[in-house]
């Protein structure tokens, strides 16, 4: 198996996040955050690219405002920001939507992407999802992610339910789903992470749930 060129993509880690009623719930971020930090220093360490992504919701928005000092990069990210990084703002939920990263990545022969940052359920798994239809593998560090809880006329759902349902649903087809110390290990030793498929996971849920 050959070794992916991969890219570390920072996604949305920005001060929205971190306080206010868009606070990421689980893996709460005081714990992930460490494990986004050892991702990019692993990253650096093994000449891995980096691409750090920041929504915009447009200047007279209430959340994600350009104008405003939640969509700034929290700050363990920012100081660690060198010029070197590849840099996109977008406004959608997929890091490839409306932004020039595709093209980026073709050009410095990258087919694998790292997705690290929030929401788990909305910009992981959006980003996941279409990286199938451009042909980039994605890899998605469970650790280092995170997602809040949802409840809306169709239900209510908890942020570690949330989450944890979507990393099972993302390994089953859009992306292989690891730890972050899983991911620095694959990388030194020039792995692919291992994913699973839809096929195999509807008969291992099945077995486990039969009806």
């Amino acid at each position: 198996m050959t070794t992916p060129a991969r890219a570390l993509v920072l996604v949305d880690i920005q001060q929205e996040y971190f306080t206010g009623p868009l606070e990421i719930q689980y893996p709460a971020p005081t714990d992930s955050l460490p494990r986004i930090i050892a991702a990019i220093d692993a990253a650096e360490a093994n000449g891995i690219p980096v691409v750090v992504v920041q929504h915009t919701a447009g200047d007279d928005a209430p959340v994600f405002n350009p104008t405003l000092p939640g969509f700034a990069l929290h700050p363990e990210i920012e100081q660690r920001r060198t010029p070197a990084w590849k840099a996109i703002t977008k406004q959608y939920g997929s890091v490839f939507a409306g932004t020039d990263l595709v093209d980026w990545l073709r050009e410095n022969g990258v087919d694998t992407v790292t997705l690290v940052g929030y929401m788990t359920n909305n910009c992981i798994i959006a980003s996941a999802a279409q990286a199938e239809t451009i042909g980039i593998a994605a890899e998605v560090l469970s650790d280092a992610t995170g997602a809040i809880s949802i409840s809306n006329d169709a239900g209510h759902v908890d942020a570690e339910t949330v989450h944890t349902t979507l990393m099972a649903l993302l390994n089953s087809n859009f992306a292989a789903v690891e730890s972050t110390n899983a991911w620095i290990t694959a990388l030194a030793e020039g792995e692919t992470l291992p994913k699973d498929n839809l096929p195999t996971s509807a008969m291992s849920g099945a077995e486990r749930f039969p009806r």
